[in-house]
């Protein structure tokens, strides 16, 4: 009796090592084995929100290189102008569109310039990017309601418009590649205390990516949410206080490198390989014990903003 229940505990831990061998050997092909897909088979055209800093630029630079042609939307006139000038002499081949309006102030104008600019153009791919959040670590009580209406306004009603602005002329080519940037902050670890609007708004953005992935998957349609921990952004610098890149912490040209190998893939992932080492650590410890951490890392920030 005994013999077999030793028998059966033993295959029972060879399962959940082979399970366990066969992810990690999954990861390990996706992130540096599997081979990017042509994204032109999408369209020529690629639409970039929040395209003049970080990731958005990155993305923009990167979707350039790989031969589409691009509309840039940010609320910087000024900057869009910069970063067109630097793709164009770096790529003088791309055609370039802008558009410049600031989406807390108001989404539908937004979305209806938008809307004109993609007009008689295949847009096959979208990177929904645009996001803000608070302006240093604040308890929910705290944060002015015209903060968090506007966080809200650009983190999940924007991406939502703008998604919908392009998908019918996708349904119609019946193919496209939609890729909303989500947030460590609301998948990664279980709370993401005195960021709370910005965190809950990443959630959205990370569930209509998933419902959007069935929902379009059958019409040639591929939904994506990347997940991505701290990158070495404007946004980063006044979250987490990061000022300089690190193994941990990439700089936006280096997660747009790997974020763009996964384009047309699984419906959630997180492009970057150390991101993706984080995350499996942090899947291992309790809830309750990161909340604990995040909530006094909060804490901290927010004593270092008032100080």
């Amino acid at each position: 009796m005994q013999l077999t229940w030793l028998l059966l505990l033993s295959f029972l831990g060879f399962l959940s090592l082979l399970k366990h061998s066969i992810s990690l050997l999954k990861w390990v092909s996706d992130t540096f084995v599997r081979a990017p897909k042509h994204l032109n088979k999408y369209g020529s055209w690629a639409l970039v929100t929040g395209a003049t800093d970080g990731i958005g630029k990155a993305f923009a630079r990167q979707l350039a290189l790989q031969g589409l042609n691009l509309i840039l939307v940010s609320r910087n006139s000024n900057k869009l102008k910069v970063v067109l000038n630097e793709i164009r002499a770096e790529l003088p081949h791309i055609k370039i569109k802008d558009v410049a309006h600031d989406f807390s102030s108001d989404v539908t104008a937004g979305v209806k310039l938008i809307e004109e600019a993609i007009k008689e153009v295949e847009v096959g791919v979208l990177i929904n990017n645009v996001g803000i959040t608070y302006p240093g670590a604040m308890f929910f009580d705290e944060v002015d309601e015209q903060v968090w209406m506007e966080i809200v306004r650009v983190n999940l009603e924007a991406t939502t418009w703008v998604t919908r602005a392009v998908l019918p002329g996708m349904l119609n080519r019946k193919r496209g590649a939609i890729v909303n940037i989500g947030s460590g902050a609301s998948i990664v670890v279980p709370s993401h205390p005195l960021y709370t609007i910005y965190a809950a708004t990443k959630a959205y953005v990370d569930q209509l990516s998933r419902s959007l992935y069935v929902e379009y998957k059958l019409c040639g349609i591929d939904v994506q949410c990347q997940v991505p921990l701290y990158v070495a952004t404007n946004l980063a610098s006044k979250v987490a206080l990061i000022e300089k890149s690190s193994w941990l912490v990439p700089t936006p040209n280096d997660y747009a490198e790997a974020g763009i190998r996964h384009i047309g893939y699984e419906p959630r992932c997180t492009p970057y390989w150390s991101h993706a080492i984080q995350w499996c650590f942090a899947r291992l410890l309790p809830d309750a014990l990161l909340d604990a951490w995040r909530l006094s890392v909060g804490i901290r920030r927010r004593r270092d903003l008032v100080a």
